[in-house]
């Protein structure tokens, strides 16, 4: 006689097989991969005027670490501003759907019962989900469902304010050290190197990120580049040193 399981008990450990997504990377990873992005841009393209200008060692280090102390405070008040404004939106939102929920619990049974009936289901079956649903966490199902608020994917301003400026120091701090290079190399340097940094971080947020690596390798690199030669140019044209 065979001692396999019956159809039904094998399906058990398959049901709660866990598959894994990155969504819930989006938050912090967007905010670390546009600060490090940011870091290196502009502060390679800050040197690289600076330096086509004739400027010597020195002031491209005071030049170099004011961009990066300035941008990273920069991108942290900007993100958390951004950020807190979003969250505030978010609780605002969830703020009036449970005023609504306690008003007319009826007519929140039926408008999230629509939205199951657009999303495919049969419309019994979309208010018997409703229901089950609502009696477990009538809040969370309507900001789920009405509202696209997830724990994955809600406003967190201070971790976002502290990626983003923690990244930008970090983008900006290599680009700064390539400046110690010897004057005859330093501007091919800096640029060969802050454009090969550009395209690894985007090759390495876009694999974290389950995106294509290349197509966001090339797309830093390009954007990088052409930051870097308009302000060359610039400093080429105007030659004043700092």
């Amino acid at each position: 006689m065979s001692s396999r399981p019956p159809p039904s008990a094998a399906a058990g450990p398959r049901a709660r097989h866990h598959e894994p997504h990155l969504v819930h990377r989006s938050g912090w990873l967007r905010a670390a991969v546009l600060g490090a992005d940011d870091g290196i841009v502009s502060t390679a393209s800050l040197l690289l005027g600076v330096a086509a200008s004739g400027a010597d060692t020195r002031a491209l280090l005071v030049a170099g670490t004011a961009g990066l102390v300035a941008g990273a405070m920069s991108m942290a008040a900007g993100e958390y501003v951004s950020v807190s404004s979003q969250a505030d939106i978010e609780r605002a939102d969830l703020a009036r759907e449970r005023h609504e929920l306690a008003e007319d619990d009826e007519q929140e049974r039926a408008e999230l019962a629509a939205i199951y009936v657009k999303r495919g289901l049969e419309p019994a079956l979309a208010v018997q989900v409703a229901e089950q649903l609502m009696r477990h966490d009538a809040l969370g199902a309507h900001a789920r469902d009405e509202l696209g608020i997830t724990e994955a994917l809600s406003a967190r301003p201070g971790q976002a304010a502290l990626a983003s400026a923690a990244s930008f120091a970090l983008g900006a701090a290599l680009p700064l050290a390539l400046v110690m290079l010897p004057a005859p190399m330093r501007m091919a340097g800096l640029g060969a190197g802050s454009l090969a940094a550009l395209a690894l971080l985007g090759w390495v947020s876009a694999r974290v990120g389950g995106a294509a690596p290349l197509a966001a390798a090339l797309r830093v690199s390009v954007w990088g580049a052409v930051a870097m030669a308009a302000t060359a140019g610039i400093g080429r044209l105007f030659g004043v040193a700092v």
